[in-house]
C-alpha cells in the first residue's frame, strides 16, 4: 500500500492506497507548527484507527503548497515507515507540460490535477479547484498546462465578510431554501453560495470560450466544497472529490517506476517548445 499526502492552506487530505484502490482516507487541519514526532504520531493513529500497520506501507507521495510543513512531513514519513516519501514538484520530472510564463512557480495541486485529468479523462479539461482558493486548470488531453485562474474561495470569502462586518454572523456553509432571504443569515448563505456558483459558471464560460484547442473542454470539480456547490452550477459535469489523491498515486508510480531497458532521457531528442513555436531547428546554445 502507499499513502499519499495533499497538503493544502487550510486542510491536508491523506489517502491510503492498495494498488489503484483508494483504501481509506482522512481530512486533518493543516498546522505549520507541528513537529515531525507529532505527525509521525498522528499517521500512526490514522493507520491504525483502520486496522493498518506501517509496515503494510512500502512508499510515500508529498504534494504539497505549505512549504513550511512540506520538510517536516517528510521526515515523519521517514520516521513511520523508514524511507523519504516522493515530493512531488514542479522539478519532480512529471510527463506534463507546463506551456506558461514561470514554470517553477506552479503550484503542486495544480500539477497533480493536471497530471490525473489528462491521464483518467484524456480530453482536453477544466479542473475547477474549490479549496482556500478556486483555482482553474487549463489541462490538455496531452497533458499540457496552459495556465488558468485562481480566486478567492468559497469559505475564504466567507470569512472574510463576516470579519471585516460589525453586525453579520458567521453562518453555516449551505445553500437557504430560496435565493431571496428574509432573514440575516440566509441573505449570507444564498450570497455565497449561489455567488460562488455563479462565479464558477462564469469563470468556465469565459475559459470555454478563450480555448485555444477546437474543442470544447471537460468540466470537472474537485476539492472539499465541491460536492455541496455542484447542485448549483450549471457547468461542472463531474465531481471528482479525490482527483489531487488520485494523482498523487499516479504521480508515485511513475517517478518510482524503473525506466525501461536503453531509454532515452526525458525530451531527448525533442526540440524545446519555445523553439518550435519559434521556427526554430533547436535548443539555443
Amino acid at each position: 500500500m502507499i499513502l499519499v499526502f495533499d497538503v493544502g492552506n487550510t486542510e491536508t487530505t491523506i489517502g491510503l492506497y492498495a494498488e489503484s484502490v483508494l483504501r481509506a482516507h482522512w481530512r486533518i487541519t493543516t498546522q505549520v507548527d507541528r513537529t515531525p514526532d507529532e505527525l509521525s504520531l498522528l499517521i500512526g493513529q490514522l493507520l491504525a484507527a483502520r486496522d493498518v500497520r506501517a509496515e503494510a506501507v512500502h512508499g510515500t507521495a508529498l504534494g504539497s503548497v505549505v512549504p513550511a510543513l512540506t520538510g517536516p512531513l517528510a521526515d515523519a514519513c521517514r520516521q513511520c515507515f523508514g524511507r523519504a516519501p516522493v515530493v512531488v514538484d514542479a522539478s519532480a520530472g512529471l510527463p506534463i507540460e507546463l506551456a506558461v510564463d514561470e514554470p517553477l512557480t506552479v503550484g503542486a495541486d495544480r500539477l497533480i490535477n493536471t497530471l490525473a485529468a489528462s491521464r483518467l479523462y484524456h480530453r482536453d479539461t477544466i479542473v475547477v479547484d474549490l479549496g482556500t482558493a478556486t483555482t482553474y486548470d487549463c489541462v490538455t488531453a496531452d497533458g499540457v498546462f496552459l495556465g488558468g485562474v485562481i480566486a478567492p474561495g468559497v469559505r475564504t470569502s466567507a470569512d472574510t465578510l463576516v470579519r471585516r462586518t460589525a453586525k453579520l454572523p458567521a453562518t453555516e456553509l449551505r445553500a437557504p431554501d430560496k435565493v431571496i432571504g428574509t432573514r440575516t443569515e440566509d441573505c449570507i448563505r444564498a450570497g455565497i453560495i449561489f455567488g460562488a456558483a455563479a462565479a464558477v459558471d462564469g469563470i468556465v464560460r469565459r475559459i470555454t470560450r478563450a480555448w485555444p484547442r477546437p474543442v470544447r473542454p471537460f468540466v470537472v470539480a474537485t476539492g472539499g466544497l465541491a460536492e455541496g456547490l455542484q447542485p448549483f452550477c450549471e457547468t461542472l459535469e463531474l465531481v471528482a472529490p479525490h482527483l489531487t489523491l488520485e494523482g498523487l498515486r499516479l504521480a508515485y508510480e511513475l517517478l518510482t517506476a524503473p525506466p525501461p531497458p536503453n531509454a532515452p532521457s526525458p525530451g531527448a531528442g525533442r526540440p524545446a517548445q519555445r523553439d518550435l513555436d519559434a521556427g526554430g531547428g533547436g535548443p539555443e546554445p
